[in-house]
């Protein structure tokens, strides 16, 4: 029996030894691999939850999640480049740890189809697994899985409705957590099982702390009307501003950047390429600031704010220019 043992953990040694080197090679792999390019929004995602900037409701509530190690079903909304997405992974890493994080969690974004096939098969296959197994670093590891439905308001509203009974009849075993821009096209029996939270867009404080943060490790010079104007057109999307701000980086090629690099890089016409919802955006701030009557300002509004709808809803650009402008031509030519 002795012999027997013996020779069993003579037999487990290997694989150990094995897997250490596996694990050197894999680090030495890793060393090699951060010499390659990685998009600044991915490496500087948040790890955990304290890292996430402006949420303060969004984070002291899962913190106090995380500490019991439970989570409800959550719906987070707001503009792009808020924070959502990143939030509940660096809240899935803290609860799962690194090695149970791609077991226990199922990621589906805007890249997939997510009709009601898809509902019934993928996410109710994946919230029927039932789960096993404990953390290596001793913390509790909670007995669920977590489902993220990134751009849930691009879902039809037949897989919303068969999401509701897997919602509940996997309840034990598996939270969701809906992600959207738009909380008004996420239908009301599926907001009524989650706990709702609104992204502020980031504050221009915070973006600048932020982007100069990014500039001071990656050695990157920018001047002061540089980061106020990179702030200013990315209009509280940190998302938009660190990927103008890497490329005004590739552009100057070491060289400090400048407002009009930023300008260069951000645009101003849909003739040079850029998308007509840029073009409101930036036509409302001079109607705000321009000398026209109340009744002008609120009748040009009305149209961007109708127009800008019609372009979310995926109308034709060209067209929906042509009528902003007659509104905007016809108002004009009552002050001559």
């Amino acid at each position: 029996m002795q012999a027997f043992l013996k020779g069993t953990s003579i037999s487990t040694k290997p694989p150990l030894t094995k897997d250490r080197g596996v694990a050197a090679t894999a680090g030495s792999s890793g060393e090699n691999k951060k010499a390659k390019p990685v998009p600044w929004v991915e490496k500087y995602r948040p790890k955990c939850v304290d890292e996430v900037a402006f949420q303060e409701e969004v984070v002291a509530v899962l913190k106090k999640s995380l500490e019991g190690a439970d989570l409800p079903n959550l719906l987070f909304y707001g503009p792009p480049g808020t924070g959502k997405t990143s939030t509940i992974l660096a809240a899935a890493r803290e609860l799962f740890g690194p090695e149970l994080f791609r077991l226990r969690v199922l990621e589906l974004n805007a890249s997939d189809e997510r009709g009601i096939q898809v509902v019934r098969e993928k996410v109710k296959n994946f919230a029927q697994l039932t789960v096993s197994g404990s953390r290596s670093d001793g913390k509790p590891c909670p007995p669920f899985k977590i489902v993220i439905l990134d751009e849930a308001d691009s879902m039809t509203s037949a897989a919303q409705a068969a999401l509701r009974r897997t919602m509940e009849k996997e309840s034990k075993t598996t939270r969701f957590c809906l992600i959207c821009n738009y909380v008004s096209r996420i239908i009301e029996p599926l907001t009524s099982r989650c706990s709702k939270f609104r992204f502020k867009p980031l504050s221009d404080k915070i973006q600048q702390e932020r982007l100069l943060d990014i500039a001071e490790k990656e050695n990157v010079k920018i001047s002061d009307e540089g980061i106020a104007y990179l702030v200013k057109v990315s209009e509280g999307d940190l998302r938009k501003a660190i990927t103008f701000l890497q490329s005004a980086t590739r552009l100057t090629g070491g060289k400090e950047i400048t407002e009009k690099v930023i300008t260069d890089i951000a645009g101003g016409l849909i003739d040079e390429g850029h998308a007509a919802t840029q073009l409101v955006d930036q036509l409302h701030d001079v109607v705000v600031e321009n000398n026209l009557s109340d009744k002008q300002k609120s009748i040009i509004t009305e149209k961007l704010a109708e127009v800008d709808k019609c372009l979310a809803d995926g109308a034709d650009e060209h067209l929906q220019l042509i009528s902003l402008c007659a509104t905007v031509m016809q108002q004009l030519s009552q002050n001559c």
